[in-house]
């Protein structure tokens, strides 16, 4: 790893650009999910998890940025956290239940912040990085593989569809430049949020692409 490490380290900014840049790009691809709720005019079979999670991670990220003192890690997460909340308030105008369907998650996703913040300024110092860089990798891993909780349903149906495919894709692209990142700060916690990330986000692409799911009526008509 060290060896890696060493060999990347000439390259370490403009890695941490590219990773940058996947990354507000992947927080861009939020808006392929609002297009798609504005078509239907509600936002029915379309979860806030990634846009509430979204808000949660980017805090929690925030605070461990500023934990590394990495100006890379607040630009990123400040975006992510910006952009979030502008498609929970895009959701808000779709939600026909908005209690259950934005606001619930996200009282419980800002508690759950609330609750990290506060634990940081009591932890031991010596410990915080090492403790809290656990919490945030276990935060992300649940977010990145909240998708496959229906993987039997999708297996038995022949039908991934429900898996949103350019936020996989940029998820696949952003955890692998993160990964390079990671191995040349030798953050063991990033390395390991990062390897797990990727191979959630891969194992959510080739169910993509393996069960693309049933040709909708309007895919059909487009077709004829």
């Amino acid at each position: 790893m060290e060896s890696a490490a060493k060999l990347l380290q000439p390259y370490k900014d403009v890695i941490g650009r590219v990773a940058s840049f996947l990354t507000i790009a992947q927080f861009f691809s939020g808006v392929f999910i609002c297009r798609d709720i504005q078509k239907k005019g509600n936002t029915r079979d379309v979860s806030s998890v990634p846009f509430v999670g979204g808000i949660m991670v980017g805090l929690a990220m925030l605070k461990y940025g500023l934990l590394l003192q990495d100006d890379v890690m607040l630009v990123v997460n400040v975006t992510a956290i910006v952009l979030n909340a502008i498609y929970c308030a895009f959701y808000y105008l779709y939600s026909g239940d908005k209690w259950n369907e934005l606001f619930k998650p996200l009282s419980i996703s800002m508690g759950l912040v609330a609750v990290l913040w506060g634990y940081c300024a009591w932890e031991d110092p010596t410990l915080l990085e090492f403790r809290y860089g656990l919490i945030v990798t276990i935060l992300m891993l649940l977010l990145l593989g909240n998708p496959l909780l229906g993987v039997r349903e999708m297996i038995q149906n022949k039908d991934a569809s429900q898996i949103p495919f350019v936020l996989t894709l940029m998820g696949t692209l952003v955890t692998f430049a993160w990964l390079l990142y990671a191995i040349i700060l030798m953050n063991n916690f990033m390395i390991v949020q990062n390897v797990i990330g990727f191979i959630l986000c891969f194992v959510q692409l080739i169910l993509i692409f393996k069960y693309p799911g049933k040709p909708t009526e309007a895919t059909k008509k487009k077709k004829h």
